[in-house]
């Protein structure tokens, strides 16, 4: 069984009647459940669950569950852009491959500088992201590139286009331990509307992604969808449903979730929203994360203002990025490219860890690193 078959299951799903007959009364009964099922995270995503009163109620539940599970820690990474080549035609995105931008991918010397850049900002744990190309970028010339940043950094996240189960476990072997890789939308007569053409246009091998990097056995894989393509409602639903699946078929690997929403990007235009995700939408898609799933870890990035960040610290977010550049390299010299999109918050490691303090919370630059490898 894989996740394809539990969405299946929902495909066919009244989303908007269900979720327009919730009442108070009903979000107060799902809140007061001790284990939630997945009707009554449904429930927690309604609208009237996001009345302020109730919505109060969920973000001190979360704020409880996160203190108890995690602590007062928030952990911090930044991205590096090792190229920005792609073979996709995502009509959201600013790689697309039709847009006239500048193309480049770093070299291994170029690596090594932007490794040793972000360890000097004090950062140890990096997510290295491409374009979605195996010619340009194949698996050998990433897991070379991670050989590099090793000598610099302690936890290496990937997110980078699809691959088979002996590829990500080639990776794991050359030092990945992390796993990013978000579906866009769970919606799969949309999706290929929004991915015309090139390897993503593929559904069910991007779907099934996260589960192959479970079996190679990365210590964490995170999902997500772009929030503002389709309902965010349904989407929150079906990207923690499919968190869900992963935290029971695979207890040894941590899950995590990003709440990223559509920004402006380079390129003919940027793509306008299917519908409004607001900060509130946020918020009450986190605390419903949280309220179903104590465990799951929820990373937010720079995509959201500085001031709404800090607002967010304490309702559920372990993870924050800082330092971020969307353009390929950044953080040794000036990017060479344009970016992926517009990032929110430019707040440096030290401004952004002075605000994780302000909030009495510890900015944590390294949580864990494997002992060893098993082959």
């Amino acid at each position: 069984m894989s996740y394809y078959e539990v969405y299946r299951q929902y495909k066919s799903f009244p989303f908007a009647e269900f979720l327009n007959g919730v009442t108070p009364f009903d979000v107060r009964r799902a809140l007061q459940k001790e284990q939630k099922g997945p009707l009554d995270f449904l429930t927690l995503l309604s609208p009237a669950a996001a009345e302020p009163a109730l919505l109060e109620e969920m973000a001190q539940k979360a704020h409880t569950l996160t203190e108890h599970n995690f602590g007062k820690t928030i952990t911090l990474f930044t991205p590096l852009y090792l190229a920005n080549i792609c073979e996709n035609a995502c009509v959201y995105c600013g790689f697309n491959r039709t847009n006239h931008i500048g193309r480049c991918k770093l070299t291994l010397e170029e690596v090594a500088r932007e490794g040793k850049a972000i360890r000097d900002e004090g950062i140890r744990h990096i997510i290295i992201l491409t374009g979605e190309s195996r010619a340009a970028t194949p698996p050998s010339y990433i897991a070379d590139c991670v050989r590099v940043l090793k000598q610099y950094v302690d936890s290496i996240c990937i997110e980078v286009y699809s691959l088979e189960e002996d590829e990500y476990r080639m990776l794991f072997e050359a030092g990945v331990d992390a796993f990013t890789m978000f579906q866009e939308t769970y919606n799969e007569d949309l999706y290929p509307k929004l991915h015309p053409s090139g390897p993503k246009h593929d559904y069910k091998k991007r779907l099934n992604s996260p589960e192959l990097a479970c079996r190679a056995g990365y210590h964490s894989v995170n999902l997500g969808a772009l929030l503002g393509l389709d309902d965010w409602r349904k989407e929150t639903f079906l990207t923690g449903m499919h968190a869900a699946y992963l935290m029971q078929k695979y207890p040894g690997t941590d899950c995590a979730v990003s709440l990223p929403r559509i920004r402006p990007c380079v390129g003919e235009g940027s793509f306008p929203p299917a519908c409004d995700v607001d900060d509130a939408a946020i918020v009450q898609a986190m605390v419903a994360y949280r309220c179903f799933l104590p465990r799951l870890c929820i990373t937010v990035s720079t995509r959201a203002t500085p001031d709404f960040r800090d607002h967010l610290i304490g309702l559920g977010v372990t993870k924050m990025s800082a330092a971020s550049v969307t353009e390929v390299g950044g953080h040794a010299e000036k990017p060479k490219t344009d970016g992926q999109f517009e990032i929110s918050d430019p707040r440096n490691v030290e401004e952004m860890a002075a605000a994780i303090r302000a909030h009495g919370y510890q900015p944590v630059y390294k949580d864990w690193e494997p002992l060893r490898r098993d082959a």
